[in-house]
């Protein structure tokens, strides 16, 4: 770290590499190329195979309280809520643990059977100060169909971690 820069976040993996970039982006507002980075890590946390990488990647891309909710639950859920006369339900989870075994799930689910693979859809956009919006795409492995896609919105802290995701994924 050069001299004179902010302190690095802690991370699992070595309390001053991983997380340098961000933390030097933040404290100059989000350039380009802090938005490019943030658009990698975010894709390679969703795509990582290695359990105690994925986890490593959960602490260093999101701050300890930080949550993601879907805004769009699935129809199967809003079926249900509405059957038993309940508003739709808020899915959220929160903090590390929950984000991790969240990550856990989806890399389960889509891309660990080898079928598809969740890549960006353009590089993450600044729309206003530590506000990231960020577009993906689910495609097919094996011809790069999109069968899904959808758009986060993302809360940074002041150390460019993430605080709140609102996820939204697109009607199929």
């Amino acid at each position: 770290i050069p001299p004179g820069a902010p302190p690095a976040i802690p991370s699992r993996e070595s309390p001053r590499v991983a997380s340098w970039l961000i933390v030097v982006a933040m404290t100059k507002q989000l350039d380009h190329q802090a938005l490019v980075d943030f658009t990698r890590r975010w894709f390679a946390l969703w795509t990582e195979a290695d359990p105690h990488a994925r986890s490593r990647q959960v602490a260093d891309l999101w701050a300890p309280a930080g949550a993601q909710v879907l805004v769009d639950p699935p129809q199967e859920v809003r079926d249900a809520a509405t059957a038993l006369a309940f508003p739709v339900p808020r899915l959220e989870v929160r903090g590390h643990d929950e984000i991790e075994r969240r990550v856990t799930q989806a890399y389960a689910m889509f891309v660990e059977p080898g079928v598809h693979t969740f890549k960006a859809a353009g590089d993450a956009v600044l729309l206003a100060p530590a506000l990231v919006g960020l577009g993906w795409d689910m495609v097919t492995v094996a011809d790069g169909t999109v069968a899904g896609s959808g758009y986060d919105v993302i809360a940074l802290d002041d150390n460019g971690r993430i605080l709140l995701d609102h996820q939204h994924i697109a009607p199929s």
